[in-house]
């Protein structure tokens, strides 16, 4: 249930075309509907402009595709996160996206949420960037994705200048030393979000090594995200560009 839905609904009402017994049943499900693995939030759009996102590791794909029905039949856009192809097999309705492991349905339109430049250091970090990206489309931003301008090749991500500062939010993904962030940040005038990602040889730590290198970045509008969270960095970079952009 998001705004729009719940006006179309009183709409209904009020025109008869909706009796008043099904629409309180309808709202009986708000704010939340409880299944035997689950408590579905159908109100968090209300509250938040976001609605509830599925994380699917860890769940089976029979668990995914019921909230994922039970949030598609509210009428909301629906994203689920870290899919599989097992999942994806088990929720037709959905668009797959191997690479960004995400399932998606778009049902309604979002509020426009400016401009989010994604920015991956290598291409070994495209599967976070992509899940960012991803997250950022659904809820409206218009996405311009830069690939593979790590600072191991300094000029290339200096040939993105242009494509950089007409954003109204950055991220960056990047595994190793995670230096990609503080560059970003000093060719910028808008926040910067960063994302260590899992990548690199044994003394990066699965990421720690570039999430510390994140943290101490030197670049004040960097502010960072835990490691291969590219959902997250792309759920607040939203939010900053839907402020940004009204």
């Amino acid at each position: 249930m998001n705004r729009n839905t719940l006006l179309q609904l009183l709409a209904q009402v009020q025109t008869g075309q909706v009796s008043i017994e099904s629409a309180t049943e309808t709202l009986s499900r708000l704010p939340f509907e409880e299944t035997a693995t689950a408590t579905i939030d159908h109100h968090r759009t209300l509250r938040t402009g976001m609605p509830e996102v599925i994380f699917a590791a860890g769940k089976t794909p029979a668990q995914t595709a019921d909230i994922f029905a039970r949030l598609a039949a509210s009428g909301t856009n629906v994203l689920a996160t870290r899919a599989s192809a097992e999942h994806a097999a088990a929720i037709p309705s959905g668009t797959y996206n191997e690479l960004a492991r995400t399932l998606t349905l778009l049902q309604s339109p979002t509020p426009t949420a400016g401009k989010i430049a994604i920015v991956c250091a290598g291409t070994s970090d495209l599967p976070v960037a992509e899940e960012a990206a991803v997250t950022a489309e659904l809820f409206g931003a218009q996405v311009d994705r830069i690939t593979d301008v790590g600072v191991a090749g300094l000029h290339r991500i200096l040939a993105a200048q242009n494509r950089l500062r007409s954003a109204d939010v950055v991220i960056v993904c990047a595994g190793m030393e995670g230096a990609l962030p503080s560059v970003v940040g000093g060719l910028v005038a808008v926040p910067v979000i960063a994302v260590p990602t899992s990548v690199g040889y044994g003394a990066s730590f699965g990421g720690a090594s570039a999430l510390l290198g994140m943290l101490n970045s030197c670049s004040p509008n960097v502010t960072v995200v835990n490691i291969d969270n590219g959902f997250g960095a792309a759920y607040s970079a939203v939010l900053i560009a839907r402020a940004v952009s009204k």
